[in-house]
């Protein structure tokens, strides 16, 4: 009996320190710090994605049937795909085609796609460096359209800049292998929210108050942590995805031992330990 009461006593702590309660994983759980405006709405906190090195992008121009784009690109894009409708006869199209498995990217784009050099410039062929890091794809494509402007009548072309989606990056541990990964989301917005739901959400092992966003911006790289149990996230400008984003997802320190991912494994692994101990215990002492 007395060694049955020990044995209690020693899972007790296992149970009180190893279990996680249901605000370790509730999403944006409401608080005062949130930022609502007049009409009880959460204002937009969008940072508008700036071109950086090495970034690359997709160019269209799309013309009158009359029109004729090809002096703006080399032969490998001037010809319009087959069945192409007269209206865009002149566009010099490209075909995005999906990424090969296991590799990261587009290949299509990265063979025939705008890569932005060393010096922060692209060259578009039949117009020239046209400088790109730090700006915004709005403010390229206008300095584009200008250019083409000069060469076609105004209102009969229209340039098409692009990035190939967002692109973001999840790092997790063995429990998140499902999650993570390379992703890709064809959306002009991304929360992580959504971009999360999209890859089936998080498991009970991560570490929702402790997510770690790497960003990168024409500088350098800003780390960032942000709470997702908390609701004034929303407030943050990494609430929203950008792209090139790296999120990690971090494991919780007991479920690093063993505990904490179910009631039942915290038990199972408790009644183990202390079942070791107690046959430890009992061996020595019929010694």
């Amino acid at each position: 009996m007395k060694i049955l009461k020990t044995a209690l006593l020693m899972l007790l702590p296992f149970f009180l320190f190893s279990c996680i309660s249901s605000k370790d994983v509730r999403y944006m759980q409401p608080n005062e710090s949130l930022v609502i405006n007049e009409e009880g709405l959460v204002p937009y906190n969008i940072p508008v994605y700036r071109i950086t090195k090495n970034d690359i992008l997709t160019l269209n121009i799309v013309t009158t049937p009359q029109g004729d784009a090809a002096q703006f690109y080399s032969a490998l894009n001037a010809s319009p795909p087959n069945g192409a409708q007269a209206g865009i006869a002149g566009s010099a199209s490209m075909n995005i085609s999906n990424q090969a498995s296991g590799q990261g990217g587009n290949t299509t784009i990265y063979f025939n796609g705008l890569k932005v050099d060393s010096n922060g410039d692209v060259n578009i062929f039949g117009i020239g460096y046209i400088k790109a890091e730090g700006r915004t794809v709005e403010e390229m494509t206008k300095e584009i359209q200008d250019k083409v402007n000069e060469n076609f009548v105004a209102g009969k072309s229209e340039a098409r800049l692009n990035i190939d989606g967002i692109t973001y990056y999840i790092l997790g541990d063995v429990e998140t292998i499902g999650v993570g990964g390379e992703k890709k989301a064809h959306k002009n917005t991304l929360t992580i929210t959504e971009a999360l739901a999209i890859n089936g959400g998080l498991n009970r092992t991560v570490d929702r108050t402790n997510v770690v966003i790497h960003r990168k911006l024409p500088e350098g790289i800003k780390r960032a942590k942000i709470d997702l149990t908390r609701e004034d996230v929303m407030n943050s400008p990494y609430y929203w995805v950008q792209n090139g984003d790296e999120i990690f997802l971090n494991t919780r320190s007991k479920n690093l031992n063993g505990f904490g991912k179910d009631p039942i494994q915290t038990l199972t692994t408790g009644v183990s330990l202390v079942t070791t101990a107690l046959t430890i215990y009992l061996i020595f002492t019929k010694l």
